[in-house]
């Protein structure tokens, strides 16, 4: 911790915080700007007047950067030093330093507009523009007007555009943190691979077999291709001669992953060892690993994208930005000098990869923030002049008011019904949440609870599907798992949890049927507190006795 480049700044840090209302602090990498800054404004005072809340556009980082808050203050996690993330709080009135999602602030605003329980509010990760984010930055700006004598935000970002943001709050004061960072020597590809993944494992047996040491960081799109790699990489480092080089410890790391296998990476490797992590774009800023030497970039990455024309989302594989890339090799020069093995060659990043990564905003469904700043119901907030940094088009708030129209959250002028405000107090989408009120309505709401909890566990619960070997062929012939008999998804789902229920939750169950037995607990988790949420708000509570059709439970959920 004393080696933080961020530390060397504190007392500018502090003296530029306590003369402005909102300061932007642009920190690269490894800086410190995450773990630092609130103990920072803890060490100076700010947690007397209220508590600290730090923002993450991702689960993990907000877990895992209190976990790291929490030993470096030598508390226990959930007092003084807490996270909230979406059906998970461990905070008690003690805390004082918060790390919560910024779709948890969000939703905690709609209790509390003012959100004065904060002394300070830190946006870390903005580069991200997650569309929380976006939405946050222009709440906490109106908030700055409201409360401007006891109130301080911070935004934090390792790429953002300083002058940019600073504009935006009026001409706030802009701090640059340089990260303690080495050369790093990249490497570019002659072509683009036919398979990034083979290349990838390639490039990382060549390294391992010819570099001196330093653990290897390799960027893959998503799950699918992590837990695919780590096979391919386990085989191989197998297949080589004893001797012939260091030992090798291989991790996955991603956001589905349970935070004991998480927090693994953070652990140094045994001598004469070398670790292979294999990350989604998850460590590119908001998780550092100590000791990343090589970094391997397939130059892709996942994205969840919307179409207001068809009404459809997707999940694409594409290029990432030029901002990315500078992110992803950076990461090999933490340590010592390093070297960034990038998979296209250099025409590809100068030609085709876009300057920075489009704002979420710009890409997904805007029904839910629609939603949600409606049932904020200040009147001085117009949806279609909303003060966003970048705007959304007008076709996507445009949709956003179809949607909401078509499930009856908005009316024929725009004003949120009694429906809207009933779906804003449940924490889902708001196809999710219309779902639960119309089975309420109509007696079948403990199966749509149950359906909704299983979309709602953001991880993978039923077993790989790719490429069947024939361990798996066996493995799925002898599977009792349910097959939503000819009615699709979402029944297959219900049937499971259902299956497992009349188990009593055994968790040897869910082995046996190749299924996640953290994800199916959560799941459990999840119906309870949804089931907790619906019995407030619907006349009969949650369990429905009577047992209505397959055919009308698909009707529903489709």
């Amino acid at each position: 911790m004393a080696n933080l480049p961020i530390l060397q700044f504190e007392e500018k840090i502090v003296e530029t915080v306590e003369k402005n209302s909102v300061v932007v602090i642009i920190g690269e990498t490894g800086s410190g700007k995450s773990t630092q800054l609130s103990q920072i404004l803890h060490r100076h005072g700010y947690t007397k007047s209220g508590v600290i809340a730090i923002t993450q556009p991702r689960r993990v980082a907000a877990v895992s950067v209190a976990r790291r808050v929490a030993q470096e203050l030598d508390v226990p996690l959930g007092e003084d030093v807490g996270y909230a993330i979406r059906f998970e709080d461990r905070t008690t009135s003690k805390t004082r330093i918060k790390y919560l999602t910024d779709g948890v602030l969000l939703r905690e605003s709609l209790s509390n507009p003012m959100l004065d329980d904060y002394s300070v509010i830190i946006l870390d990760e903005a580069h991200e523009r997650s569309l929380n984010t976006d939405i946050l930055l222009g709440l906490v700006k109106r908030l700055v007007r409201i409360r401007a004598s006891n109130f301080k935000v911070l935004i934090t970002s390792a790429t953002l555009d300083g002058e940019k943001v600073s504009e935006f709050f009026s001409g706030c004061p802009v701090l640059n943190v340089p990260g303690k960072l080495y050369p790093v020597e990249i490497l570019y590809s002659k072509e683009r691979p036919v398979s990034y993944i083979e290349s990838s494992l390639k490039v990382a047996i060549d390294i391992h077999v010819r570099e001196p040491e330093g653990d290897i960081l390799i960027f893959m799109t998503g799950q699918d291709d992590i837990e695919k790699l780590v096979s391919r990489l386990e085989e191989k480092v197998r297949s080589l001669a004893e001797g012939s080089c260091m030992d090798a410890i291989i991790y996955p790391l991603h956001g589905s992953l349970p935070p004991e296998m998480q927090v693994r990476v953070f652990s140094p490797p045994p001598p004469n060892c070398r670790r292979f992590i294999v990350s989604t774009n998850i460590a590119e800023t908001s998780l550092t690993v100590d000791g990343v030497v090589y970094v391997i970039d397939s130059g892709y990455v996942k994205q969840r994208q919307y179409n207001p024309s068809s009404g459809m989302f997707s999940l694409d594989v594409i290029q990432i930005s030029k901002v990315q890339a500078n992110q992803r090799a950076g990461r090999a020069g933490r340590t010592r000098p390093g070297k960034c093995y990038r998979l296209y060659p250099l025409a590809v990043y100068r030609d085709d990869f876009l300057d920075a990564t489009i704002p979420e905003i710009q890409r997904t469904s805007l029904a839910g923030s629609v939603l949600y700043l409606k049932s904020l119901d200040l009147p001085d907030i117009d949806i279609l002049k909303f003060d966003f940094l970048d705007a959304p088009s007008s076709e996507s708030l445009e949709d956003a008011l179809k949607q909401l129209y078509f499930i009856d959250a908005i009316d024929e002028n725009g004003a949120i019904t009694r429906i809207g405000r009933t779906m804003s107090d449940l924490p889902l989408e708001p196809s999710l949440s219309r779902t639960l009120i119309e089975a309420n309505e109509t007696g079948c709401l403990s199966q749509a609870l149950t359906v909704v909890a299983m979309l709602s566990a953001e991880t993978t619960l039923l077993p790989a599907r790719s490429k069947p070997s024939e361990k798996k062929r066996k493995h799925d012939e002898d599977s009792n798992l349910p097959n939503g008999s000819g009615y699709g998804d979402h029944i297959q789902l219900l049937q499971i949890f259902e299956s497992w229920d009349r188990t009593n939750y055994d968790p040897v169950w869910c082995k046996e049927n190749g299924m996640q037995v953290r994800g199916m607990v959560f799941v459990k988790d999840v119906r309870r507190q949804l089931c907790q949420i619906m019995q407030k708000i619907s006349k009969g509570g949650c369990v429905i006795p009577n047992q209505p059709s397959l055919k009308y439970l698909v009707s529903l959920t489709n």
